[in-house]
């Protein structure tokens, strides 16, 4: 787990803009520095970093960039930096980050991955979003242990590539807490290949005034005086281009004092208008590295593959393995830690099942919306397909988007390198990619059983429509299900409180190319001919077979069934429905349980007479094929089964004798 004193963070334009403009109170000059150029005495001796570069020239970030920050002597006075010694080592670094949108809600990870992979100090991350980065960060980092976020506005008109919130970082002050002394501000697009400690040590250089930096901005008015410029900007500009960057670049040319620029090997800016390749000699010298360029990993520089290779490997690296305490620095940990910690030390590690128990209690990091997502328009019947699948299911993706035209809630059970292949297969897809109506949720893997529950659950959590079709991912529905079933909500009236759950009768067929029936009668014929079974009719039948299929082939309207044991079809409910009890992981009674829950519950279960869905073959499960051959697997779920029982018995009293009774019948 993250020690709970480091919060969040998320994303932002220039890494050294801030620290740049922090240089403001050292009244133009480093005097120490200046001293030391002059051979004054007391002078402490500069450290040039980086190397000096093939032409002699030691360069930083604003010399870079085209700043008249270099003196006349070609030397970038940021590099004349005395040997300051790291930070205590439990001391609390603040860390800014602005984010906005899907794509930075992504990225944002490998930053925080970089970070926390090289960092010795407690982080607390501060996390300025939009809403829609808010919504995805605020789940990610309550699972991962990481805390909170608040926004702010943006009032520029603006074409830069990031958006509006690219000039978010000019109102930082302000939407910082006032009790904030300093702080780092960083971009989402950039990887660390260093502690970021090491960043942190830097404000030494100010001699003390920088900490005060956040306070001193604010009574000299910054606010004003970006507003200001900005708006004397805007009198040429329609609009701009770079984002903050061009007020920023405004102000410091109406007072040139304010910068004080940092060893460029703290912002390796790789993007076509920099000199990147000037500000260092070896590749092992860079601290940041900065993928400022709307190419971002496709920019063209000599040491772009081992600048590749080192942010894909945080890019792909599990994240589970970053929840690690610092060595020396005790911190109380978050409520759900604790508790979590404390419900784990209380298993009995001779438990027969203790890997089902572990894993019910895994906490998974979960990103929700990891791909662009629009919510689709408000109506009072739609319907959202929920469902969840692996990495072995992707190809069934495009098919069901060609037969569920309605919006969709996929939760996907993913390790962190998984995640970017999904992401390629999505983006190589045009059919997956056309659909912004489909939200998929990524939930990291961990643990050695499939939490198959807790991943449904994270799907259904995340549908937006009044109602929703509790699917699996093999089944593909009829072509019409969609307006099918929306119709049959209307007629039905279920929007008057009536608790229902509409069932959809499943069939399947073991043949991996079929022509799917357009109808219920070219269903019925299929099914006549042999080419279609009811759904689990050679293994399984009572799994479904209170849905009646005699009677369904001569309905002509929907008829109400009687729940009994093991019953698991696929229905439509309302959103606020049951959850999915967590407990049941792997192969084995989670749909079941869910089902006598909503009968618990007391909802009717309709079936609609031409609704249907078929399911496609594939190879078993991991988690079937455990269950199949072995008896201590069965043992645990009968162990699950029983605890289930006991608490609807709890919660229900004697209305949960019947399930007991069920339960107990062979």
């Amino acid at each position: 787990m993250l020690p709970r004193g480091r919060p969040r963070a998320l994303g932002a334009t220039a890494l050294l803009l801030l620290l740049l403009l922090f240089g403001f109170f050292l009244f133009r000059e480093d005097l120490e520095c200046e001293r030391h150029e002059r051979g004054g005495s007391g002078a402490f001796p500069c450290v040039l970093t980086p190397r000096i570069p093939l032409d002699g020239r030691p360069r930083g970030a604003a010399a870079l960039d085209g700043d008249p920050q270099v003196d006349h002597r070609g030397h970038n006075r940021s590099d004349c930096v005395p040997p300051r010694p790291l930070p205590p080592k439990c001391e609390l670094l603040h860390v800014a980050i602005v984010c906005a949108g899907h794509k930075s809600s992504r990225d944002v990870i490998t930053l925080v991955k970089s970070m926390l992979f090289y960092r010795k100090n407690p982080l607390h991350l501060h996390l300025v979003t939009d809403a829609v980065a808010r919504n995805i960060l605020e789940t990610l980092f309550h699972t991962w242990m990481v805390p909170a976020v608040w926004p702010q506005v943006s009032w520029i008109p603006n074409k830069h590539y990031s958006g509006l919130y690219g000039l978010m970082k000019l109102v930082l002050p302000g939407a910082l807490p006032p009790d904030l002394a300093r702080v780092v501000v960083l971009d989402t697009d950039i990887t660390f290949a260093s502690d970021i400690a090491e960043l942190w040590a830097l404000f030494a250089h100010f001699s003390g005034v920088i900490l005060l930096q956040l306070d001193r901005l604010r009574q000299a008015g910054w606010e004003q005086m970006w507003r200001l410029t900005a708006t004397q900007e805007l009198l040429t500009l329609p609009a701009t281009s770079l984002a903050d960057q061009d007020i920023f670049n405004a102000v410091i040319k109406g007072h040139p004092g304010l910068v004080h620029p940092l060893p460029c090997v703290w912002n390796v800016q790789l993007s076509d208008h920099t000199l990147a390749e000037r500000c260092y000699l070896e590749a092992a010298d860079i601290k940041v590295i900065h993928w400022n360029s709307p190419k971002k990993l496709r920019v063209k520089n000599k040491h772009v593959e081992f600048f590749r290779t080192l942010h894909l490997t945080f890019l792909e690296y599990d994240g589970n393995l970053l929840r690690r305490e610092l060595f020396g620095c005790p911190s109380p940990l978050p409520p759900e830690a604790e508790q979590l910690q404390q419900a784990l030390a209380q298993l009995d590690e001779e438990d027969a099942c203790l890997a089902f128990r572990q894993q019910q209690l895994t906490v998974h990091r979960v990103h929700i919306t990891f791909l662009p997502h629009e919510p689709p328009p408000p109506r009072p019947h739609d319907i959202t397909l929920v469902a969840q699948l692996s990495m072995d299911r992707l190809q069934v993706l495009e098919a069901l988007c060609r037969h569920w035209p309605g919006p969709m809630s996929l939760a996907l059970y993913l390790t962190d390198a998984e995640a970017q292949q999904f992401l390629r297969f999505v983006e190589a897809s045009a059919v997956l990619s056309a659909r912004k109506d489909v939200a998929y949720h990524v939930v990291y893997r961990e643990g050695p059983l499939y939490p198959i529950n807790q991943i449904r659950n994270v799907a259904l959590a995340q549908a937006l429509t009044p109602y929703v079709f509790l699917s699996d991912i093999d089944f593909l529905p009829a072509h019409s299900l969609y307006d099918y079933l929306r119709a049959s909500i209307e007629q039905l009236r279920l929007g008057g409180g009536r608790k229902a759950a509409l069932v959809v009768p499943a069939f399947e067929t073991l043949h991996y190319h079929f022509r799917f029936p357009s109808s219920k009668a070219e269903l019925l014929a299929l099914l006549d001919a042999g080419a279609l079974y009811t759904f689990r009719y050679h293994e399984w039948p009572r799994g479904h077979a209170p849905t009646d299929y005699a009677r369904w082939r001569e309905a002509q309207a929907p008829y109400r069934v009687q729940w009994a044991a093991d019953y698991e079809p696929y229905v439509v409910v309302p959103r606020d429905c049951p959850r999915y009890d967590p407990r049941f992981v792997g192969f084995g009674w989670n749909k079941v349980a869910h089902i006598v829950e909503l009968d618990a519950q007391e909802y009717e279960l309709l079936v609609l007479p031409e609704a249907f869905a078929i399911h496609l073959p594939h190879t078993p499960s991991l988690d079937i094929s455990r269950f199949r051959s072995s008896t201590t697997y069965r043992d645990c779920l009968q162990a699950l089964k029983e605890e289930f029982h006991q608490d609807l018995s709890r919660r229900y009293g004697a209305a949960a004798l019947k399930y007991l009774t069920a339960l107990r019948q062979p």
